[in-house]
């Protein structure tokens, strides 16, 4: 069945927007590879300008107090803001935060490279807005496709003001974890958006009921969640290790981080036993599109340790660290999908094929 052009755009674009969150993750950890972080130390612009400066000539005198003064009053009503809400322990990292005092010396190519960043998460809010204008013929359709790329969009505006929130805290650890959970929110949303607008051209693939199998498949998902969530943390500690030790003998910095990367690490070898199994499960249930997610999960699983062993045992190579969050992160798309997609192929052994609903 030939999908309407309505279906086939707000599919591209959806992908599109996808796939360009990933691209932003990747470049988001190329930033915190190489400490570009606070290559603009305010938000939405750059040392004022909309174009960066590539000289320190361009920069306004005294300009490390005049931005660590405009970011620590942002900080304290920000925190204040907090504990009145209720946020106590929040609100008092952010006044503990001594970073936040600290401004860093301008570097060109480090101020670039955050733009960069800030210039593709621009794209992908004009993205995420496309979406939503695409998803309305779904109105009358299938409502959920529509809010889901609707909530998608304010949680991306969210997510600017999440970020705007990082730089103003010098990379407060719990600030860049909600940064990245987040966008694991949105990818998941925008991904069950894209499959549940195709149910009507694409019928399902019945399956035999598996309730233990769909239990195990969420559980891959969760706990994918978890290790990137304190994958962050591993990173927060390398930044330390490093500051501390002017960034030279980046080979003995492994041995000083602390119990969180031996967690990190110990936590991996749960994610291999759980993924094989559910591939293992997956492919025995006789389902094409099953079998390639399964194959998916197992061949991003195999470079995701790869990635990782070679972070642990050659002294941490930057070029890697973007690599090994990036590839944590589409696995979790896709064990996302394959969550969607069995649970779909299972209502379906049971319940009549997705009516189509006539405009």
């Amino acid at each position: 069945m030939e999908s309407p052009a309505f279906v086939q755009r707000f599919r591209l674009v959806g992908l599109l927007t996808v796939v360009s969150i990933y691209l932003l993750i990747l470049v988001g950890g190329i930033v915190r590879s190489t400490g570009s972080g606070m290559g603009c130390p305010d938000w939405p612009r750059c040392f004022g300008k909309w174009i960066p400066p590539t000289r320190i000539e361009q920069l306004p005198a005294g300009y490390k107090e005049v931005y660590a003064a405009q970011r620590v009053a942002k900080n304290q009503k920000l925190a204040r803001t907090l504990e009145r809400f209720g946020f106590h322990q929040v609100a008092a990292n952010i006044f503990r935060n001594p970073s936040q005092y600290i401004e860093t010396d301008f570097n060109p190519t480090k101020t670039w490279i955050e733009y960069l960043n800030r210039l593709l998460g621009a794209l992908i809010g004009i993205f995420v807005f496309l979406t939503v204008v695409l998803a309305l013929p779904y109105w009358r359709r299938d409502r959920a496709v529509f809010w889901l790329a609707f909530w998608s969009f304010i949680l991306t505006g969210v997510q600017g003001w999440l970020g705007s929130l990082v730089v103003s805290t010098n990379l407060l650890p719990v600030m860049v974890t909600i940064h990245m959970g987040l966008a694991l929110l949105i990818v998941g949303m925008l991904l069950y958006a894209v499959n549940r607008s195709q149910r009507e051209q694409e019928g399902p693939q019945p399956v035999s009921y598996s309730g233990a199998l769909l239990l195990a498949l969420g559980g891959a998902v969760l706990l994918t969640f978890v290790q990137i969530v304190i994958g962050t943390q591993v990173r927060e500690e390398v930044d330390m290790v490093a500051f501390g030790a002017h960034y030279a003998d980046r080979a003995a910095w492994v041995e000083q981080l602390g119990n969180i990367f031996r967690f990190h690490r110990s936590f991996s070898i749960l994610l291999v036993l759980v993924n094989g199994y559910v591939a293992y499960r997956l492919y025995q249930l006789g389902s094409a599109r099953l079998n390639r997610l399964a194959t998916f999960i197992l061949v991003l699983l195999v470079l995701e340790v790869v990635a990782g062993i070679t972070l642990a045992y050659l002294a941490l190579p930057a070029l890697v660290q973007p690599v090994h969050l990036t590839l944590a992160t589409v696995l979790f798309g896709v064990q996302f999908l394959a969550f969607v997609e069995l649970r779909r192929a299972m209502k379906s052994r049971r319940q009549p094929a997705y009516p189509s609903v006539v405009a």
